[in-house]
């Protein structure tokens, strides 16, 4: 402690012994301003303090900071609330506060909460929480109203409400805290609108941010007739004409609902158009496929000296995906180019690299990942997604390697889109063992698409004990992952264990889909089981109202052809869509040779070589199938067509794993 501090502590405070200030001794001090007391030396820096952070000069903020002798709860509470350090030195400074006898207020307590819920920090609100509860603020609405929020954005939407209703009063901001958290966890629409009249019933009066959630959460949920009920609510306070907020939370909510008038009425109702409702309107029209009209308004809106989002970007980029349109696309880019933001901002760079992707132009969605300023978790993986759309198995594969060296931690979407990868390259034991791993070690194994991806990689290796491991591993299983399961039985040839996780599916109240059944159809195929099959396809239109489609019928006439039923398999066919496809009569054609029945195996091959005459294949199969009946005339017939359009067929190829 320097001499000059020593006497400040000595004169000051035994008269100021209420007053939390710590002497604190600097190596590297500056010379002190001579001060009558030291209530004034620490008025004069934090009033400093303040004026250099309103500057937004951060910098000259810490350097009085940190060469202040001593420093009182306002100096802290300045620094941590300015967002002047990282997240985790700024706590780091808060735990300081502790060691030095500094005792929190309640401003305080609601910065240090806030940061921690902007920063991720679980483990150190709910530490912050406990002195809460010990020096008595957790009745403050601002210190519990920060608490509120920071459970609801964890998802810790029990504890959050509990501290919700312990609070004596509550004002609009921690009534709009919970409506934002019921809108980021999903909730539904009945419960945030049963909240919403319990806080009129209360007498708190809703604002333009109260509206913009409970209209955010009827657009997600795509409630129509909520949503128009709040906006007669929004008319009846006027927040259409003074709040453009509300009104663009409008137009996004009829646009989700596929209104298209009503929100072109809403944005004409906005008195002064705003970025942000031209941004909405175009970016509603590119959401569903309506070019002209994007492209109408996004040209007009630049006309008007509106300057494009970034979501406006995105949207288009998506479009451009969707309809596989890289000429629109290419030109998007060059507007991209033109206003930075391929440079500034990661979802465009991403969209970028999705929609070269998705038009199967992989060379410039590479191109377009490698002039990044900076490699980031969502471009590498579009990046990954679109090299597995365009079947560079081997360079996903390569590319998640590449994100490990570099430091970039795989997420859930990586891991998935590896494994997938990883089985249609056909991978072997030991590399599904491995991703397995890193998922451990990465804690996302219980995210339901990295677990399905496991299961059916097992499965293809022969490994279906593992996947049935991982499959009662997930905690609340959903329609994704008992289809996955029964994907994996069917690919071993274990029909009946399939057909007991579909009735172990309809018995935890979990709807199937046209692939859930599908996977049974195939499983019950591969087995044998034929009464059985016909139970479940039956059941789709009857019991589950689900269409089959063409897969579906295929399975169907697959499954009889292997049990030799084939004037009900050529019946089958007749009665599908379309009479079936090559896939359907090629089955047919292969079992009408194996159980050498002449008659159908004619009028077979002759259907599939007028469904699909281009086919080297077909004609190889209709000639053998001929050749083996004793019709070599025929046989030979069929070979010299097809060897006069000079037809050729790949050669294919298969590997299998050997273990030493």
């Amino acid at each position: 402690m320097t001499i000059l501090t020593k006497q400040l502590h000595t004169k000051c405070c035994p008269k100021f012994k209420n007053t939390f200030i710590r002497p604190i001794t600097t190596p590297t001090c500056t010379q002190i301003p001579s001060f009558n007391n030291t209530t004034d030396y620490i008025y004069f820096n934090n009033r400093q303090i303040n004026a250099f952070i309103k500057s937004k000069d951060t910098k000259s903020a810490l350097e009085v900071f940190h060469n202040m002798h001593m420093r009182d709860t306002v100096t802290y509470n300045l620094i941590i609330s300015s967002s002047c350090l990282p997240p985790k030195k700024a706590f780091h400074l808060y735990s300081q506060m502790g060691l030095y006898g500094i005792k929190e207020t309640s401003t305080t307590f609601a910065s240090v909460v806030s940061l921690c819920t902007n920063s991720g920090f679980c483990r150190e609100g709910s530490q912050v929480h406990c002195r809460v509860v010990k020096f008595g603020f957790l009745w403050n609405v601002f210190v519990g109203g920060a608490l509120v929020g920071f459970y609801m954005n964890f998802g810790l939407k029990g504890v959050a409400l509990k501290l919700f209703d312990e609070l004596p009063e509550r004002n609009l901001s921690v009534w709009n805290v919970m409506f934002r958290g019921f809108c980021e966890m999903g909730c539904v629409v009945e419960e945030l609108l049963g909240f919403y009249s319990r806080m009129c019933f209360e007498g708190v009066v809703p604002n333009g941010v109260t509206f913009c959630y409970l209209l955010r959460g009827c657009s997600v949920q795509r409630r129509f007739h909520e949503g128009k009920m709040l906006q007669g609510f929004v008319l009846k306070v006027g927040l259409v004409e003074s709040n453009v907020f509300v009104v663009n939370a409008l137009v996004d909510f009829y646009s989700a609902c596929g209104c298209f008038v009503g929100a072109r009425k809403c944005f004409e109702e906005i008195q002064v158009e705003d970025v942000i409702s031209w941004n909405s309107l175009v970016s509603v029209y590119a959401d569903n496929d309506l070019v002209v009209d994007a492209l109408e308004f996004f040209n007009v809106m630049q006309m008007w000296g509106h300057r494009p989002s970034v979501h406006t970007f995105v949207s288009f980029l998506n479009l451009c995906s969707r309809t596989k349109d890289i000429g629109l696309g290419k030109q998007i880019h060059s507007c991209v180019m033109k206003l930075g933001f391929d440079e500034m901002s990661v979802h465009v760079q991403s969209a970028l690299i999705d929609m070269y992707g998705k038009c199967w132009d992989i060379e410039s969605s590479v191109a377009v990942f490698e002039c990044l300023p900076k490699r980031t978790l969502e471009c590498c993986n579009s990046l990954m997604t679109s090299l597995s759309h365009c079947g560079g198995i081997e360079d996903v594969v390569e590319l998640f390697g590449l994100m490990v060296d570099e430091g970039l931690m795989p997420d859930e979407v990586t891991l998935s889109t590896t494994l997938k990868a990883s089985v249609s390259a056909s991978a072997s034991f030991t590399s599904s063992q491995l991703l397995h791993c890193f998922a451990l070690k990465s804690g996302v194994e219980g995210d339901s698409a990295v677990a399905c991806s496991l299961m059916d990689a097992y499965s293809r290796c022969g490994h279906v004990e593992l996947s049935r491991r991982i499959f009662e591993n997930i905690p609340t299983p959903n329609a994704f992952c008992f289809t996955s399961m029964i994907n994996g039985y069917a690919w071993n040839g274990m029909g009946k264990e399939g057909l007991s996780i579909l009735h172990a599916m309809i018995e935890k109240g979990i709807k199937p889909d046209k692939v859930t059944f599908l996977c049974v159809l195939t499983g019950c195929s591969h087995t044998g089981l034929v009464e059985e099959g016909r139970i479940v396809f039956n059941s789709m239109i009857s019991f589950h109202k689900i269409h089959p489609d063409r897969r579906h019928f295929s399975c169907m006439v697959d499954l009889l052809c292997r049990a030799g039923l084939l004037h009900e398999a050529e019946e089958f066919l007749l009665n599908a869509q379309g009479k079936g496809d090559c896939f359907m009569w090629s089955s047919l054609l292969q079992s009408c040779r194996i159980h050498k029945n002449e008659e159908i195996g004619t009028r077979a091959a002759q259907v599939l070589v007028e469904l699909d005459p281009d086919d080297p294949a077909v004609w190889l199969q209709a000639s053998n199938f001929y050749a083996e009946i004793g019709k070599f005339d025929a046989a030979m017939q069929i070979r010299d067509v097809a060897l006069a359009r000079k037809m050729s067929r790949e050669i294919g190829c298969s590997l299998i794993e050997i273990r030493k």
